[in-house]
């Protein structure tokens, strides 16, 4: 028996078959690695429009009078600076400043919406289940949700006439209730690509209606079904964490650059005050960029070496559609990050190109790699307000 033939199946299954869809085992979920080829669905994305099924996601729904307070403290990020129909990204910690996962949360006006990792959403439930407070209620909505994404620059042209007009006017990480196709959804504007999109969540009874109408209004535009292994290119070329990869119960969100999410001045959260020794002794490791020449690509776990030490090792790799040349992102001793950092700096400013400063170990192959800012693709069409 394949390991297919156990995995659970989303309410878009037969139409992956009917596609040509590739479908493998992912998260115990039947999904479709790709349908064209991986280099063909990237550039869709990236020129006009791609349709994920994203239904091997988890969704919670918290609601109650401490809600707010009980997420605020499971997260790094700060709920209260929200507002109803505005979503934030986060990691959520152990004490010991390893993520559980990093997820999304939605602020709606009487309760929220937390999405998390399809791999992690057992081990988030029970995690978030063992610290919710009386008065709190933490429900798996996971079975009842259907989520399709839109990503591409011309995903609100292909939704036009299709969702209210107020949903084409939403900014990034923006959301509302309203009807798609005509069946209750909801609309928000965020993605994992780098692109302009929307993630469409609905009821599955729903399923038909939406992927038929999506199909339909995304013929005018060239949209095209899009599997893992492209949405696994765009989001390393945009330098977006994936968890088991790039972040885990073993990393911490400083150590990954997620600084940004981490906010130390919020009342107390779980993991706050490793983070806040960490941010004062500084760190031992820190995730990086990096770029290769050439066509041979970095993979997850080879070592990464700086004159002739092992300083690291690989997380991600791949070959970049959109820059026709190998990345990738790994943690390295952060005394290396921090000179590579600067020498990244001087050459920017001299406009000269940086040497390179790591080698990729691929068996008895050295590859020189330069460490470079991320994003590694700048050219998105994303909004940003």
């Amino acid at each position: 028996m394949s390991s297919t033939e156990t995995a659970r199946r989303t309410p878009f299954h037969a139409f992956h078959v009917a596609c040509g869809g590739r479908l493998i085992d992912f998260a115990g979920f039947e999904m479709p690695v790709r349908y064209t080829g991986d280099v063909r669905e990237h550039m869709v994305v990236r020129q006009a429009a791609g349709l994920f099924d994203i239904s091997h996601m988890g969704e919670f729904r918290v609601s109650g009078s401490g809600a707010l307070e009980y997420l605020n403290g499971l997260i790094t990020n700060d709920l209260a600076a929200t507002v109803p129909g505005q979503a934030i990204y986060s990691p959520m910690c152990r004490p010991d400043g390893g993520i559980v996962d990093d997820l999304l949360v939605y602020r709606g006006a009487a309760s929220f919406l937390v999405v998390v990792n399809a791999s992690n959403k057992d081990k988030d439930f029970a995690w978030m289940r063992e610290h919710c407070p009386p008065g709190v209620a933490l429900e798996d909505h996971s079975d009842d949700t259907a989520l399709l994404a839109v990503q591409g620059p011309r995903a609100a042209e292909m939704l036009r006439g299709h969702v209210p007009d107020a949903a084409l006017e939403l900014g990034y990480y923006r959301f509302m209730e309203g009807p798609l196709f005509g069946v209750d959804a909801t609309l928000a504007r965020t993605g994992y690509t780098g692109e302009d999109g929307f993630e469409l969540y609905f009821h599955p009874r729903h399923a038909t209606t939406v992927w038929e109408g999506l199909v339909r209004a995304g013929s005018a535009v060239g949209m095209e079904p899009v599997g893992l292994g492209a949405r696994d290119t765009l989001r390393l070329e945009m330098g977006f964490m994936l968890y088991g990869n790039d972040i885990d119960d073993t990393t911490s969100p400083l150590e990954a650059g997620l600084g940004w999410t981490v906010k130390l001045a919020k009342p107390d959260f779980i993991g706050r005050d490793t983070l806040v020794r960490q941010k004062q002794d500084g760190l031992t490791r820190k995730l990086v960029g990096f770029e290769l020449d050439g066509r041979r690509v970095p993979r997850h776990g080879m070592p990464i070496e700086s004159q002739g030490r092992v300083v690291g090792q690989v997380t991600s790799g791949t070959f970049g559609p959109s820059l026709a040349r190998p990345i990738g992102m790994g943690y390295v001793e952060t005394a290396v990050a921090s000179a590579a950092s600067s020498a990244v700096a001087s050459a920017a400013s001299s406009n000269v190109a940086s040497a390179p400063m790591l080698d990729i170990v691929a068996g008895a192959t050295r590859l020189p790699a330069r460490i470079v800012k991320m994003p590694f693709y700048r050219q998105g069409s994303r909004k940003t307000g």
